[in-house]
C-alpha cells in the first residue's frame, strides 16, 4: 500500500512561481508512474501532468505546457510539479496519484487507471 502526501501548496498572486511536492512512502517509488490533477471548485477532477517510471516520459495538458514541470527523485521517493506563471485558473486543489506498472517510459493520463491518490493540496491564484 502506497501512500501520498502533497505539500507546497498556497495563496500566491498570478505571474507567480511554486512548486509542489509529493511524497511517496509504503512501497518501492521506481516502480510507480505518477501523475498530478486537479479539480476547481465546481469542476470535474482533471489530469495536469505525468511522468513515467523513469523520470523520462512526461505529458502535460494544453495549459501546462511550457509553465508546468513534472519531476521525480527517486532516491527520495519525491515527486514535483514546478509551476511558473501561475493565472487565476490555475486555482484548484492539485491531487498527486501513483500507479504500479511494468514500463519504465509509459506515462498514465486517466485518473482511473491510478492506484493510489493524494489527500490533495490547496493552490489558490490571486488576480
Amino acid at each position: 500500500q502506497v501512500q501520498l502526501v502533497e505539500s507546497g501548496g498556497g495563496l500566491v498572486q498570478a505571474g507567480a512561481a511554486l512548486r509542489l511536492s509529493c511524497a511517496a512512502s509504503g512501497g518501492i517509488f521506481g516502480n510507480y508512474a505518477m501523475g498530478w490533477f486537479r479539480q476547481a471548485p465546481g469542476k470535474e477532477r482533471e489530469f495536469v501532468a505525468a511522468l513515467s517510471r523513469s523520470g523520462v516520459g512526461t505529458i502535460y495538458t494544453d495549459s501546462a505546457k511550457g509553465r508546468f514541470t513534472i519531476s521525480r527523485n527517486n532516491a527520495k521517493s519525491t515527486m514535483f510539479l514546478q509551476m511558473n506563471t501561475l493565472k487565476p485558473e490555475d486555482t484548484a486543489v492539485y491531487y498527486c496519484a501513483a500507479v504500479r506498472l511494468s514500463s519504465v517510459l509509459a506515462v498514465v493520463t486517466t485518473a482511473t487507471e491510478y492506484q493510489y491518490w493524494g489527500q490533495g493540496t490547496q493552490l489558490t491564484v490571486s488576480s
